[in-house]
């Protein structure tokens, strides 16, 4: 999908650039793949806030996504690619040769009318799914178990994918856009390809309102409050912030390491991507 500009005929178009949807589904999505999302303005079970800066936006409706791609060896057509306000990327809306229907992450260069399988070994081709031990080293994926069966959790924003750089012994190595090098068990699926719109990131929405429609409410700078209400706030006339910049409950932030140094996951890090910051 291009990019789209406009001509800066109202203050909130000046500089507008989004997203060319044009050749997207159009209708609304599969009533039955669909559940309604409840608002929760970044608050938990007792009303605290517990994310900050959420709250608002348009209504949604969530579209259940196949993360885990069960039906295998049965070969499905693409019928439609869809937008998904739930997520950055597009989902595709495939239809099994049973004629059951499922969305999945849309990966680049996937079309309408394609053909999709999940299979213990199957083409290298963008949407189809297998397990790191039928696939060839080299190949770009997204939509990767962490455990076999859990369902893709790595690489399902937009634009977003990993290489399977090589095997040691039951665990494959895949390298991710962070620059991080990690394990995962061979009999993880992942999906071919990268995820679909690529040029999320370039977008300029040209106005504070179309962040609000998007749930996402202004973000206050700390050294602009009281120092009631954070570590930066106070001063006399204009402060950095202080020495060492923190939350505001005092932990660490702006790149200070917060990771715990025994964490069970760290063992599966091969290199961190942290690694060539350092110019190792």
């Amino acid at each position: 999908m291009a990019l789209k500009s406009y001509k800066p005929t109202t203050p909130g178009q000046r500089g507008l650039v989004l997203i060319d949807r044009s050749e997207l589904w159009k209708g609304r999505p599969v009533k039955s793949l669909t559940v309604g999302l409840t608002k929760k303005g970044g608050r938990n079970n007792t009303g605290r806030i517990t994310m900050r800066r959420k709250g608002g936006g348009a209504k949604r409706l969530y579209r259940i996504v196949d993360f885990k791609r069960t039906k295998m060896d049965m070969p499905a057509t693409v019928e439609r690619i869809e937008y998904d306000p739930n997520r950055t990327a597009f989902i595709a809306l495939v239809k099994y040769e049973d004629g059951t229907q499922n969305y999945i992450l849309a990966p680049q260069r996937l079309g309408i009318g394609d053909k999709v399988v999940a299979s213990a070994k199957a083409d290298v081709k963008p949407g189809n799914a297998m397990p790191f031990s039928g696939m060839p080293i080299g190949t770009i994926v997204h939509n990767i178990e962490l455990k076999p069966g859990k369902g893709g959790q790595i690489a399902r924003a937009a634009g977003t994918y990993a290489q399977f750089v090589g095997r040691d012994g039951n665990y494959a190595q895949v390298r991710l856009s962070s620059g991080e090098l990690r394990l995962v068990r061979q009999e993880c699926m992942a999906t071919v390809g990268a995820v679909s719109n690529p040029d999320n990131s370039n977008q300029n929405f040209g106005k504070a309102g179309r962040n609000r429609h998007k749930g996402i409410r202004p973000s206050v700078r700390g050294v602009v409050m009281n120092p009631v209400d954070h570590p930066h706030g106070g001063g006399e006339g204009r402060t950095s912030g202080g020495r060492h910049p923190v939350t505001p409950w005092g932990k660490p932030t702006k790149g200070a390491r917060t990771r715990k140094k025994n964490k069970q996951s760290s063992k599966y890090i091969l290199r961190s991507r942290h690694a060539k910051k350092k110019g190792r």
